[in-house]
Parts: C-alpha cells; sequence; structure tokens
C-alpha cells in the first residue's frame, strides 16, 4: 500500500500519513515553465494498492489536472489498484442542469477520473447524494457528522446540550442535519430562503422554535457566506440566544472571512479538507478540526477489505 499526496493540501495528507504510521510516496508534481502539470513517481508502485489525495479546490482546473495526471503516472507504472481519495470534490454544485444550455460539471469531472484510470473514489460530503452516481467506479462518500458531533458536544456543558438546535440554512439540507440532530438528540429548524442568483439567497422564514436556544447552523459547503451570515442574523432576529455554524468545506472565497467576522456568528467551524488560507488562519471567528483520523481509517478499512460503512455509525 502507498500514500501518495498532490500540492492541494499537503497538511493532511501529511495527518492521514500520520495516522496510518505511512509516509507519503516521494514523487515530484511540479509545472513547466508554461504552468503545465508535471508528475514523476520516484519509487515503484508496481502492483501496490495506491491511494492518492488531492482536493479539488481552489485553484480548482490545476488540482484536478494534478490528480488526473498523478493517476495516469500510476496506471502506466503498472499500480494494482488506484483510489482517488478526494477529501473535497470541486465542481459538485453543478450536479445537474439549471437552466437551457448549461452542464452537468460533476458528470464531466466523474468521467474524467474514471478514464484517466482511477479504480476507486474516496470523498467526503458530497454537495450531493447523487453523485455517487456519476461514477462507474465504486464511490465511498464519507460523512463528518461523527466529527462534528463530537467537537460540538465537548463545547457545551451541563445544560447547554439541552437548549441545542441544529439548524439546516436551506430545505435541500434537511436530510444532512437531521442526521447531525438524531445524533446530538436535539430538535431541528429549517431556514427558508429564495436563491435570487448563485452565491445569493433571501431568507424568508423560519420554520421551527429557535427562540433562546443555542443554534447551530449546519451545512456541507460555506463559499461565500453570505447564505450563512443571513441566516444567522434572521435566527437571531426571532430570538436565539447563540447562533455558530458548522460547515465540512469552508471554501471561503472572496470576502468571505471579513462576512464572517462582522456577522452575528460565535463561530464557524470547519474541517480541514481545504488547506484554510492566510485570510482564513486570521480569522478570529472561523475554527478548524481535522478528520485525517476518519479518512486515514477509511483508508486502512479499504486496503483490508473491511466495511467502510461501520464508520457511518
Amino acid at each position: 500500500m502507498k500514500l501518495l499526496a498532490g500540492n492541494s493540501n499537503a497538511s493532511l495528507a501529511a495527518a492521514i500519513g500520520d495516522y496510518l504510521d505511512m509516509p507519503l510516496t516521494h514523487a515530484q508534481v511540479r509545472r513547466f515553465a508554461d504552468m503545465e502539470v508535471f508528475v514523476t513517481i520516484d519509487e515503484n508502485v508496481r502492483g501496490e494498492d495506491v491511494f492518492v489525495v488531492q482536493s479539488t479546490s481552489y485553484p480548482a482546473n490545476d488540482n484536478l489536472m494534478e490528480l488526473l495526471i498523478c493517476i495516469d503516472a500510476l496506471t502506466r507504472a503498472s499500480a494494482r489498484r488506484i483510489t482517488a481519495v478526494i477529501p473535497y470534490f470541486g465542481y459538485a454544485r453543478q450536479d445537474r442542469k439549471t437552466g437551457g444550455r448549461t452542464p452537468i460539471s460533476a458528470k464531466l469531472v466523474a468521467n474524467l477520473i474514471t478514464r484517466a484510470g482511477a479504480h476507486r473514489v474516496l470523498t467526503l460530503d458530497l454537495h450531493a447524494g447523487q453523485i455517487q452516481g456519476f461514477f462507474d467506479i465504486p464511490t465511498d462518500n464519507l460523512v463528518a457528522i461523527p466529527v462534528m458531533a463530537d467537537d460540538i458536544k465537548r463545547g457545551l456543558k451541563g445544560k447547554e446540550i439541552e437548549e441545542l438546535t441544529i439548524i439546516s440554512p436551506d430545505v435541500g439540507g434537511v436530510v444532512r442535519a437531521r442526521t447531525l440532530a438524531d445524533r446530538l438528540r436535539a430538535p431541528l429548524a429549517i431556514v427558508d430562503k429564495r436563491r435570487s442568483r448563485p452565491g445569493e439567497s433571501e431568507v424568508m422564514n423560519i420554520i421551527g422554535d429557535v427562540a433562546g436556544r443555542r443554534c447551530v447552523l449546519f451545512d456541507d459547503i460555506v463559499d461565500s457566506a453570505g447564505t450563512l451570515c443571513n441566516a444567522a442574523a434572521a435566527l437571531k432576529e426571532r430570538g436565539a440566544a447563540s447562533v455558530s455554524a458548522y460547515v465540512s468545506h469552508g471554501v471561503l472565497s472572496g470576502a468571505a472571512c471579513e462576512r464572517v467576522e462582522k456577522s452575528v456568528l460565535t463561530e464557524l467551524v470547519i474541517t480541514d479538507t481545504i488547506e484554510a488560507s492566510d485570510l482564513v488562519r486570521a480569522c478570529k471567528k472561523v475554527r478548524q478540526v481535522t478528520v485525517a483520523p476518519l479518512i486515514g481509517e477509511a483508508i486502512r478499512r479499504i486496503a483490508n477489505e473491511e466495511s467502510v460503512s461501520k464508520l457511518f455509525d
């Protein structure tokens, strides 16, 4: 078994290696003068079970090409099995036609990864569960809920857990939020919003009782943070005692960190599926929790032909 890392999230790959007590495979993933990607595997991988850790986050196109070329290099080096470990799967928000003459980019990316030579995909909290069906190879979609639930429990004392309410920031995320609520044995509320255009939304109503409650917004992706901050403000207006947010993938592009700092959110907790930028690290309201043990354990189970679904319990 070998563990290979691209350049998108070196710190997470190293943490996964530490969990597995396994050094990263020596490789060169670099650029030509014209920024074309060049990959050289500096170890023998013939007949090996290789796991390639690479998020397709910003810059999404560069990181995606790195992943594809790493897979191709391993295929031509006669690796026995190649698993693409994609902690954050980019282009997942384009999972259906939203209008005339628009692409389904998630399907296109799935085809590219498969045709490059991957035998299996391991990812975490896909934006839409049906993306698993876009792949013609086995795909495991891990969930960060156990990590989030444990962190929430550690931050609450005494009766504070009884005041907890999990909030879905939109109707589409209800199933995800209900799973976390059931795990914490907390009630669920829903933010009814209207999206006028991509990246912009308006809160229309709050479904559920949030007055005097410690509200935790739970979502899979935070990009511009506009939706999250608007939902937090609406919850405070409805009498919420406090509002924090837990999000699996902290994209946090543009002025997102500034919005979070100025918002009524007490804290935004994200995982390390995307390597934090300097702006994210400097934001006092943003905190990262690691999913390295979760992904590392999934890799160990796949390599040993054990059940991965046990990690969802």
